[in-house]
């Protein structure tokens, strides 16, 4: 991936986290299921971490 592409997906998965945290809010008010919510969650934020990391790198 160059530095254009890691930058497109780290912007798609904030507006992914973002989406997921707001169905996340919703379901705490229904007292739904939150555990797969949450783990698409911690998903995306290990490659938010990845790609930031990457992109560091490309940038030294």
């Amino acid at each position: 991936m160059d530095k254009k592409e890691i930058e497109y997906k780290i912007c798609e998965l904030k507006y992914e986290y973002v989406r997921l945290q707001n169905d996340l809010e919703k379901l705490e008010n229904v007292k739904g299921n939150l555990s797969p919510l949450e783990k698409q969650l911690a998903a995306i934020e290990t490659e938010l971490h990845s790609l930031n990391e990457t992109l560091r790198k490309k940038e030294l």
